[in-house]
């Protein structure tokens, strides 16, 4: 049988990374006082690193992204219930 997978909170990984950021101890001392592998406390604190600077783009750029759908979408949504349309006329009147 296999085993699962432990899959961690983003908190955790934030509490991780931000300890691993003070630099006050080795990653292999956060490692081990929080359980995990030395190589996920790196990759955590490299990607609080590299995601830090979204934090603090502001709500308007990332509101219009995820709420919003593009125009390629609106435009291929009313192809498809043109078509759509279309085909149920053809049936309906045959």
């Amino acid at each position: 049988m296999s085993k699962k997978r432990k899959q961690y909170s983003a908190s955790f990984k934030s509490k991780v990374a931000l300890a691993a950021l003070k630099g006050d101890q080795t990653t292999s001392e956060i490692a081990a006082r929080f359980e995990i592998h030395p190589t996920m406390v790196s990759n955590w604190k490299r990607e609080l690193l590299e995601n830090a600077p979204d934090l603090f783009e502001g709500k308007k750029k990332t509101g219009k992204q995820s709420s919003e759908p593009s125009s390629d979408e609106l435009y291929r949504e009313i192809g498809r219930l043109t078509v759509e349309r279309d085909f149920l006329s053809r049936k309906l009147d045959q």
